[in-house]
């Protein structure tokens, strides 16, 4: 849509407010709101905020930020048409106040990693498995880590109890240009999936934030909690993001040879090699939190090792049986606690750098990655993955391929708020040291 486009569609639809959305450095989605008054300044990029408020964005003596929007994002919200006007969305790059990219914007980073993907021929596609947990709320709305059902893989109601809200919100969804697979029961109680398809990966950035959003407007409104935390409860399974991903050139899927080894082509061997090469390097992007960690453990399905495989689900990488246009790559260590734009970013330039470096992958790895003897590892070189955030944090500062994705401004900003983090996190005395050694010493 054009700016002219987007303003008639206000006019008719009566849209009374305007949310300009935009993602901190972290991954939380912010926005300034503004009312139809200020329609036509905010598509033309004038409407300014407080930098120096956001996460990792501008010092105080550098405050003022510009809001762009993206006029082909526009969406009007359905769920919240009421008696106070419709309320329309538009996506955003943030700007200096002269106009010029601001280094610290993820959308932006994605952008500029997509663009040298174009330059060397391809086109970045993407799709994302998105997890996430649905819990009550205690009696004064908090929530609670109390699930909602007692339901597996797949089930049905009367134990999936989320089925109803799990409608609501690919209703909503749909409303919102997202295109839904799947959506169903996952492994745990109180665990749910929602598919959505394939797009290019600045709008499957862009859909993963509106997915977000809604998964947690809906649940609030049925008087449940959505958390996207990769590991809520103990002894259950986490909630992951795995990131399907290839890409084209000249409109045909670059991953794809009839003729190939399991029919994969030269650029998706060294894509996937690629992929592997730097996953320590940016697993702190993919799996940001210190909570992370404690979904990448063995037993729960979730990636230890850095190996792959056409079809063994214990691996990083797992090849789907589709071949032809639907050839593709599944990353599994990511979760949906990550910012999407600088997730995107980080492993495009990983599988480009695996392209320009013509890199070859491992043998495939065909069994358990869990029960391999050392001797087995070796012989298929399989590392593992850091095992907490401090060392995925250790992994980053040595891999300048990932920091180049980033950018110095983003590489700079994430690594000191995370090493606080950590600190943070190890200075505090958890109820598991207490009930350990607080009565046996």
């Amino acid at each position: 849509m054009t700016q002219a486009e987007v303003l008639k569609v206000c006019r008719e639809e009566r849209v009374r407010f305007l949310r300009l959305q935009f993602i901190d450095i972290m991954g939380i989605a912010k926005n300034v709101e503004v009312p139809e008054s200020q329609f036509e300044k905010a598509l033309d990029g004038r409407i300014t905020f407080d930098g120096s408020s956001i996460e990792g964005f501008s010092r105080i003596e550098e405050a003022d930020m510009l809001l762009r929007p993206d006029p082909s994002t526009f969406r009007i919200f359905p769920v919240e048409q009421m008696d106070r006007g419709k309320v329309a969305r538009l996506i955003c790059d943030v700007r200096h106040p002269d106009g010029t990219e601001f280094e610290g914007c993820p959308r932006t980073r994605l952008k500029a990693v997509l663009h040298k993907a174009e330059g060397k021929g391809f086109r970045m596609y993407a799709g994302f498995e998105a997890e996430f947990f649905l819990f009550l709320r205690d009696e004064l709305g908090k929530p609670t880590r109390i699930t909602h059902d007692s339901a597996g893989y797949f089930d049905l109601t009367p134990v999936d109890q989320g089925e109803e809200a799990r409608r609501d919100m690919v209703n909503v969804l749909e409303a919102m240009g997202l295109e839904i697979e799947a959506a169903h029961h996952e492994v745990a109680p109180g665990q749910h999936e929602i598919d959505f398809k394939f797009e290019e990966g600045l709008v499957t950035a862009d859909n993963m934030t509106t997915f977000k959003l809604i998964v947690r407007k809906i649940a609030q409104d049925r008087g449940l909690h959505a958390t996207f935390m990769p590991k809520p409860i103990f002894g259950i399974s986490g909630s992951g993001m795995h990131t399907h991903q290839f890409l084209t050139c000249n409109g045909k899927n670059a991953f794809f040879d009839k003729n190939g080894e399991n029919q994969l082509s030269q650029v998706a061997r060294s894509y996937i090699a690629g992929l592997l090469k730097h996953a320590p390097g940016f697993c702190a992007i993919t799996n940001p939190l210190v909570n992370s960690y404690k979904r990448l453990v063995p037993g729960f399905e979730a990636p230890t090792s850095i190996a792959w495989s056409e079809q063994n689900r214990s691996p990083l990488i797992r090849i789907p049986a589709q071949r032809e246009e639907e050839t593709r790559c599944e990353l599994r260590m990511p979760d949906p606690s990550c910012n999407p734009y600088l997730a995107l970013a980080v492993m495009l330039q990983a599988g480009l750098d695996g392209l320009s470096s013509r890199l070859e992958p491992p043998p495939p790895v065909s069994k358990n990655v869990y029960t391999m003897s050392v001797r087995e590892r070796r012989k298929h070189k399989v590392a593992d993955l850091p095992t907490g955030l401090d060392q995925a944090l250790g992994q980053l500062s040595k891999d300048k391929v990932v920091q180049r994705a980033l950018g110095d401004h983003i590489y700079r900003h994430f690594l000191a708020a995370k090493r606080q983090e950590w600190n943070n996190y190890i200075q505090q005395i958890h109820s598991w040291e207490l009930e350990t050694y607080l009565g046996a010493y």
